[in-house]
């Protein structure tokens, strides 16, 4: 960190906990934009502090704090051990069952210690692509922005562990709005805020932003002129954009494991998934691989430790179509008796952590673009989500996206609006009918993933190839 002043107050800190760990975060962030050609302010914040953890016999405690100085971070720490102490009665799992950390580290995103634009470079390219999507009278709202967040990170604990990771997050955002005859069409580059990665100015390449303006513009219009969605069964071939909020909403959710034994159930809901099925249950067809993998350098959740100091390595969570294993911290593991993955994660300073969703990935298949859509005779290609809504078991769900395209007889056709789609998680990746190859894998990601209470808004990643499912209802909107 810049100011690693806090590590002499670190050294003085005293306990009687059984075990305790401290973690400072230190995150800025800065967003650069330009609306309708008109450069919009300067947004720049900082958040800075330490979470201070303590076990007393089968309790644990948590205190934050901004103050770094000796007696701040003492008084967060004799705090964690007092809550400790007085939780140990009420310990739904003996703290003295959970691993420790034991392995020191660090990680860093790729070309951290790059340099960036300045702020007039950032403009200047932003307002390039605002300005090119302006090729239509009827072009009404034209958006770029970029977001820049580096966060510094250390992992203390009195066993003498000491975990130092640094992050550089990008998100580019592109969205143009289209409007004639009372009706507005929304095209944007991947769909809702879902282009952040780790890295550097690379991560706008990655992405196309540049030249991208001309495109997304002409597909606005494309959806203005486009009839409605048609209703009906058909096959449905989700492109990569699309994907990623397939798994996050009916993968990702339903297998956090403190969700499964009941964590979520008054704020965000359950999950379909009990402990009994893991080994057994047959979540998708054999197409079917998901991964949790934090080692993609470029993919937003990639880490080489979770915020609880466990080793992250790459897991199956699904394998062949069959659920392996959830994503459940070190916590949630002893609590379940069951294996997990280092998940346990927190948004903040001020949060503790919990089951998150990391970089949930699915690994890709044999079949091309071309081949997917030769093998379709009545279906629709949707991409770059619009709209979600799930039940709370993360079953039941109905998801919208901005862009469709037909296909009949092994071509695409027609492109239509408001295209959606609906299923039941439990059977709707079992009518997985193709998983594209390599050639069809992108790498999405979002800082917008909330849980928790109080609410935790937390990065996650997905990496997906376009995938055929058969026989799905699909609609309009209104």
């Amino acid at each position: 960190m810049t100011d690693e002043s806090w590590t002499h107050a670190a050294k003085s800190l005293s306990s009687e906990a059984d075990f305790w760990s401290l973690r400072v975060v230190d995150e800025r962030t800065e967003t650069h934009a330009v609306r309708n050609d008109i450069v919009q302010p300067l947004r720049m914040a900082r958040d800075r502090g330490a979470m201070l953890t303590a076990w007393s016999g089968a309790g644990a405690g948590y205190a934050a704090t901004a103050d770094l100085s000796a007696a701040g971070l003492q008084a967060a720490l004799d705090s964690a051990l007092a809550r400790a102490r007085a939780a140990e009665a009420f310990a739904l799992v003996d703290q003295r069952s959970v691993p420790r950390p034991s392995a020191s580290g660090s990680y860093a995103s790729p070309n951290v210690q790059a340099p960036l634009p300045g702020r007039r470079e950032w403009i200047e390219r932003l307002a390039r692509e605002c300005a090119a999507a302006q090729i239509d009278s009827r072009i009404v709202e034209r958006t770029a922005s970029v977001e820049i967040t580096q966060t510094e990170q250390v992992y203390l604990t009195s066993d003498g562990v000491r975990i130092e990771q640094r992050f550089r997050f990008v998100l580019p955002h592109l969205s143009v709005a289209a409007h004639a005859n009372g009706d507005t069409q929304m095209r944007s580059l991947g769909g809702h805020h879902s282009g952040l990665a780790q890295g550097g100015v690379e991560v706008l390449a990655r992405r196309g932003f540049d030249g991208a303006g001309v495109r997304v513009a002409d597909e606005a219009l494309q959806l203005l002129a486009a009839p409605n969605c048609p209703s009906g069964v058909r096959d449905l071939l989700l492109m990569p954009d699309q994907m990623m909020l397939q798994i996050h909403e009916s993968i990702g959710h339903p297998l956090e494991l403190d969700r499964i034994l009941g964590d979520e159930r008054n704020f965000a809901g359950w999950s379909f998934v009990k402990p009994d099925m893991f080994g057994t249950y047959q979540y998708g067809s054999e197409l079917l691989n998901v991964t949790f993998d934090p080692q993609p350098p470029e993919e937003a959740a990639s880490y080489a430790f979770d915020d609880d100091g466990s080793e992250a390595s790459r897991q199956y969570l699904i394998r062949n179509g069959v659920l392996e294993r959830p994503l459940g911290g070190a916590l949630s593991q002893q609590r379940a008796h069951l294996p997990g993955v280092a998940n346990s994660r927190a948004s903040s300073w001020n949060r503790p952590p919990i089951d998150r969703m990391a970089n949930l990935n699915i690994e890709p298949g044999t079949s091309s673009l071309a081949e997917m859509i030769a093998g379709i005779e009545h279906g629709i290609l949707m991409s770059s989500n619009t709209s979600w809504s799930i039940d709370d078991h993360r079953n039941k769900f109905q998801f919208g996206c901005e862009f469709g395209q037909l296909i009949e007889n092994g071509r695409l056709t027609q492109v239509v609006k408001q295209p959606n789609y609906r299923g039941i998680s439990a059977s709707f990746w079992r009518s997985l009918a193709a998983v594209g190859d390599e050639s069809t894998w992108e790498v999405y990601g979002t800082p917008y993933c909330g849980k928790g209470e109080p609410a935790q808004i937390i990065r996650v990643g997905h990496a997906s190839p376009a995938c055929v499912f058969r026989n799905v209802d699909v609609f309009g909107g209104a």
